[in-house]
């Protein structure tokens, strides 16, 4: 582990457009960053034109703008994320009983404006594309596979990829195989199966990526800080605490932003320690593309 004063250096000068430097560092002994959005009952899962999507444990509901339910949906899980496109709804889930597949709990395809069921499918992760179409993800088991389903539920294309999903111009994977080695990368999805592979990566459970204005992605990538533009090229930003490839599984990072600043979290575990944990957090200011 790299000291204090030196966590964070940023010595060598970036070459991409986006760069960052180092506001805060510090260390203190705590629990992982675990990604908790969407378990907050006060927390929509997904909102858009002035619906609100709401999930508890068995439960999901549609409210308005004016705070009125439009519908309310048992499910056999516990929602923890959903995506809107033309009229339909994807809803991920987890299951209230361990199963074969552990926590997983069904995929909900279902009708926006009422809640209706169209289809159950199986997947850890989706993404909204337009149409009402929508990209589903499952790793584990043999399989590392991503579908993209119509607004009934039908199979349109299929990628041997999953990961985080950036939809923008085209579709790109911050891929997590979760495999030692890992062989994950960063990659775009193409029609008919296809996959271009850009930047290999270190880390095989990275966590969600941020997305600047112009499409540049922010990977934590076992412990270093990496920019993807559109084009798959990838430049070092800053080397917070290197993490061998072998090791990073072992660690659990979040990313953040608000307006300027980035929040870079990393849980370190410390074996035979009394705090399982030494969490290190950086505040990051960015610096947009110079002109």
């Amino acid at each position: 582990m790299a000291p204090s004063e030196q966590s964070g250096r940023t010595d060598r000068e970036p070459t991409g457009p986006w760069r960052v430097s180092v506001e805060a560092y510090g260390r203190q002994p705590g629990l992982p960053p675990y990604d908790r959005r969407g378990f907050a009952d006060d927390r929509p899962l997904a909102s858009r034109d002035g619906l609100s999507i709401h999930g508890r444990s068995g439960t999901l509901s549609c409210v308005d703008a004016a705070g009125a339910t439009r519908w309310t949906q048992e499910c056999a899980g516990r929602p923890n994320a959903a995506h809107i496109s033309g009229g339909r709804l994807l809803v991920t889930t987890d299951s209230l009983d361990y199963t074969p597949w552990g926590n997983l709990g069904p995929a909900l395809l279902l009708d926006l404006s009422d809640g209706a069921r169209i289809a159950e499918l199986r997947g850890e992760r989706g993404a909204a594309l337009p149409g009402g179409r929508f990209l589903l993800g499952l790793e584990g088991y043999d399989f590392y596979d991503t579908w993209e389903h119509d607004r009934d539920g039908t199979v349109l294309d299929s990628w041997r990829s999953y990961g985080h999903y950036v939809i923008g111009t085209g579709i790109r994977v911050v891929e997590t195989d979760r495999r030692i080695p890992t062989g994950s990368r960063v990659v775009r999805l193409l029609p008919g199966g296809v996959i271009e592979r850009g930047p290999a990566l270190n880390d095989p459970t990275g966590p969600r990526p941020l997305v600047l204005e112009e499409g540049t992605i922010l990977a934590l990538d076992a412990g270093v800080l990496r920019a993807v533009d559109r084009r798959l090229g990838a430049t070092v930003l800053a080397e917070l605490l290197p993490i061998a490839a072998d090791r990073a599984s072992g660690h659990i990072g979040a990313l953040s932003r608000e307006g300027e600043r980035v929040t870079a979290v990393i849980a370190e575990p410390l074996p035979g320690h009394p705090t399982p944990y030494a969490v290190h957090t950086w505040t990051l200011r960015l610096h947009p593309p110079r002109t």
